[in-house]
């Protein structure tokens, strides 16, 4: 297993993240800890969650999945031989302490009780889930510039997350859903206000959406804030499963309405030509779309995830794939078709 700095601090991790949002949805906790057994096992250090998590977000499944992961930390002991990431969301799920905020007593109770949770002193890595003003995420287009007048200032979430790391509850910090503006502004308030620096960005990147590329990528180079992709496989769309009208019984776009980012037209037919080249290399769609992730120069980490154990071991098979300039080059042609059908 490849490893890849986490922007300046010094901690190496796995190429591949095992992403847990699916823990205490469609994943009870025995298959939870057979998934992060098979992942450590294989070679992954890096472990993804997050408060709000299992997705979809619930009042009664709220924690869970941080949960799950905590009783197998317990379990397995060996606390620092893995690197847990988890995640304080921004405003907008109320059953969530109320109406969650980034401010400084929403970030002091968030990571509290995530680490109760995670039955651990400390998270690794500790990221914004998304901000908390008036800007584009979550595939949101277009932008009009709207003043948020109760918006959390940065300055405020970003003192608090040093108490954090003062304290040793946080090793280091990252961002979200974020934009070039985002990044660069807690950049610059790290270095003018002797606060931490982000270290990472975890963002939506696939064959599908691409749309990091477009200014966050020369961020991730010139500035040591690499790329955490997450939705590597557009929610399973990517390995062909849904294509000519096909709807698996346990597909996550089967259970859940509310999964629609990468199901347009136009992304269906990116997809059948994505997987047709697959097919015409003898090779697994799903494990071409992450391989093409996994190099990626800007990218530090590839947030796989998994239902089955199955499909834990073709995601893991990605890592030993190497696209020869060929399949390199016809993705590059299909992208120049059909650019990111689903920002």
């Amino acid at each position: 297993m490849q490893t890849r700095p986490l922007g300046r601090t010094g901690i190496e991790v796995s190429r591949l993240c095992l992403g847990t949002m699916t823990f205490g949805e469609q994943n009870s906790e025995a298959e939870a800890h057979e998934q992060l057994d098979r992942a450590v096992a294989f070679g992954i250090n890096f472990i993804d969650t997050a408060e709000m998590y299992p997705v979809p977000p619930k009042a009664e499944t709220q924690g869970l999945t941080e949960a799950y992961v905590g009783s197998w930390l317990k379990q397995r002991g060996d606390r620092d031989d893995v690197i847990i990431a988890t995640k304080a969301v921004g405003p907008g799920p109320e059953h969530i302490r109320g109406g969650p905020r980034l401010t400084r007593d929403h970030i002091h109770q968030a990571i509290d009780a995530s680490l109760k949770r995670l039955q651990t002193d400390y998270v690794d890595l500790y990221q914004l889930h998304w901000p908390d003003r008036n800007t584009n995420f979550f595939g949101k287009l277009g932008y009009a510039h709207q003043e948020n007048e109760d918006a959390t200032p940065l300055e405020e979430t970003l003192s608090a997350l040093k108490e954090l790391v003062d304290a040793g509850k946080v090793r280091s910090i990252g961002l979200s859903n974020e934009t070039p503006w985002g990044v660069m502004r807690s950049l610059h308030l790290a270095e003018k206000m002797d606060l931490p620096r982000v270290a990472s960005i975890q963002n939506p990147y696939n064959l599908l959406n691409r749309s990091f590329e477009v200014g966050l990528a020369e961020i991730a180079h010139r500035e040591d804030v690499g790329l955490l992709a997450y939705s590597p496989l557009a929610f399973g769309v990517l390995s062909g499963k849904y294509l000519n009208g096909a709807w698996p019984e346990k597909g996550r776009l089967t259970l859940y309405e509310r999964f629609k980012r990468y199901t347009s037209p136009e992304a269906e037919a990116a997809t059948k030509d994505y997987v047709e080249l697959a097919r015409e290399h003898d090779l697994d769609p799903a494990q071409m779309a992450l391989a093409f992730i996994n190099s990626r120069s800007f990218l530090t980490s590839n947030i796989i995830g998994a239902t089955t154990l199955d499909q834990l071991e073709s995601n893991l098979a990605s890592e030993s794939l190497k696209l020869d300039d060929d399949v390199l080059s016809a993705i590059e042609d299909i992208h120049r078709r059909m650019p990111n059908p689903c920002p």
